[in-house]
């Protein structure tokens, strides 16, 4: 087999079987199909896209390029679930513990922070000594035990996806749809889950800013999915404002463990966090309804079980577990902080998402580019949300950050995100549609 003749073959709109597909893959993973020739066939796949049989055997192909988790000697469904990112959604935090005390199997693996999106991993490290990165030993050892593992991708995992990301961003073809589908769910059928939920974001903080794009790249994402075996959901939400009130590392993890420990949290953030945990608990097949699943979740924060996850993740992998206790003093937050007030009566129209996850990396929350470092402490707390009315003198936001300079910069970008007005705005659905 020819990488030459692949590349004739996709450019004229052929169809690759599963043998060509795995060659490719392979050839990704072991570096013996040269930049150039991937990057062309990328090209001719962005111009001829993939079918959905196609779709789904090339997921297969750069699974089988790494070791795969087996977890099949687990019992209960294994249920993960997938945000196309936002500012502010932290709901993993949560959520994670949240499924795993109604007695799903829950192995998260997360991404992080890049642009205006935060990420999970960081967050979680924000945790003194907590460890993201794991074996895949290690993952099954920590899910037989407590059915609750967080960790990122690792070199194990879909191996040829980090070779294929990166020269899709070289060449022009992120938008491919089917080669979004098959990065993503590459590693989630390495993980050897039988349920997905997918948290599929549109509006200015999204990745995808078009409803109709979003809703496409779910269904795509659905259906390959079913042909993997996954049952799988996608749950379409706004992401024209941050999530919650919090946006930053240290302090999104504090937001999460005062909801676990029974505090009452924002309406947005509980909102999204009781449907992801009633279909991720349905998907478990730990309730026979997503809205038994949802009772479920209340049941298991209300009586204290979804903190003790929270507890034993923390332990095991190797953070400081008094944070769960005492997240106000176990976590960071950075020395320098500024108020931004409210100059005149009204209402708050508008906090634009996208604007205010760049003041988050101004902050040093973020990160512009992969290599950067993030400050756990950096980050910013909001007082006010889209339709709350405003007072003369009356605190919208604290930013924190540990430089005065970048203080100075994240209030500037801060505030041009916020737009006031005399009447308070309409308000759109948080949760727009449910695809199944």
């Amino acid at each position: 087999m020819r990488m030459l003749d692949l590349l004739l073959k996709k450019r004229a709109g052929g169809e690759h079987d599963l043998a060509e597909l795995k060659f490719i893959a392979d050839g990704a993973a072991s570096g013996a199909i040269p930049d150039y020739q991937l990057s062309a066939w990328l090209m001719a796949s962005f111009l001829n896209p993939l079918s959905g049989k196609e779709t789904a055997d090339f997921t297969r192909a750069m699974a089988s390029t790494g070791k795969k988790l087996d977890l099949k000697g687990l019992k209960g469904g294994r249920v993960d679930k997938h945000s196309t990112g936002g500012v502010g959604d932290g709901i993993s935090l949560a959520l994670a513990p949240v499924a795993a005390a109604a007695g799903v199997i829950v192995p998260m693996m997360s991404g992080r922070g890049l642009g205006h999106t935060g990420g999970t991993l960081d967050k979680l490290e924000a945790v003194k000594g907590f460890k993201v990165r794991l074996s895949a030993d290690r993952v099954y050892k920590q899910l037989k035990a407590t059915g609750l593992s967080m960790f990122g991708p690792t070199a194990e995992l879909a191996p040829s996806d980090k070779k294929l990301y990166a020269l899709r961003d070289a060449s022009c073809t992120v938008e491919s749809l089917p080669l979004i589908v098959a990065s993503i769910l590459s590693k989630k059928y390495a993980e050897d889950i039988t349920g997905l939920v997918m948290d599929v974001k549109y509006g200015s903080g999204a990745f995808l800013r078009d409803f109709k794009k979003s809703r496409e790249l779910a269904v795509a994402r659905i259906r390959t999915a079913r042909l993997l075996g996954i049952r799988c959901v996608a749950v379409l939400t706004a992401m024209d404002e941050p999530l919650g009130l919090a946006v930053g590392n240290g302090i999104e993890v504090e937001q999460a463990i005062r909801i676990l420990r029974g505090e009452k949290g924002p309406a947005d953030f509980m909102e999204v966090l009781e449907v992801l945990s009633g279909w991720m608990i349905f998907l478990g097949a730990k309730a026979r309804t997503p809205e038994e699943g949802m009772a479920k979740a209340r049941a298991v924060i209300a009586d204290g079980s979804a903190l003790e996850k929270m507890r034993l993740l923390v332990r095991w992998q190797g953070g400081d577990a008094r944070v769960v206790d005492e997240p106000e003093k176990f976590l960071p937050r950075a020395k320098l902080a500024v108020e931004v007030k409210a100059a005149k009566a009204g209402y708050l129209t508008g906090l634009d998402a996208r604007t205010v996850g760049h003041a988050s990396v101004v902050l040093g929350a973020g990160r512009a580019r992969a290599e950067d470092s993030v400050d756990p402490g950096a980050g910013l707390q909001l007082y006010k949300k889209v339709g709350d009315r405003l007072v003369p003198g009356e605190v919208i936001a604290r930013l924190y950050a540990s430089d005065a300079a970048k203080l100075r910069e994240g209030k500037k970008t801060f505030e041009s995100a916020l737009a006031k007005g005399p009447r308070p705005p309409k308000k759109a659905r948080l949760i727009k549609e449910i695809i199944k």
